[in-house]
């Protein structure tokens, strides 16, 4: 039988990873429009830096966008290590297998 999954372990909903990922993106892109327009004001060799970032920035912004956060799978259950359920057919707390009544 399978062992049931905590919500701890479970790993992030495919909407809140996809959301995260496109708020990343759009950052990135963000500070690559400021080196755009910087590149318009920029006199000299100064010129170079926001060039350089508005050409590497659309590659950082999709390696950045495109790694998945997988967390999860290191906590099976919160807490100290007591996990104690409730039986509610005799009314008290049971303890998990193994552990001696409280």
């Amino acid at each position: 039988m399978a062992k049931p999954q905590s919500i701890t372990s479970l790993p992030r909903s495919p909407d809140d990873d996809r959301h995260a990922r496109m708020l990343k993106y759009a950052v990135t892109m963000g500070i690559r429009l400021v080196c755009i327009i910087a590149c318009f004001f920029t006199p000299g060799w100064w010129l170079l830096l926001p060039a350089i970032g508005a050409v590497v920035l659309p590659y950082v912004a999709v390696v950045v966008a495109n790694v998945s956060n997988t967390r999860g799978g290191d906590v099976d259950r919160p807490g100290l290590g007591t996990v104690v359920r409730y039986d509610p057919g005799q009314g008290s707390e049971v303890p998990p297998k193994g552990e001696a009544p409280r």
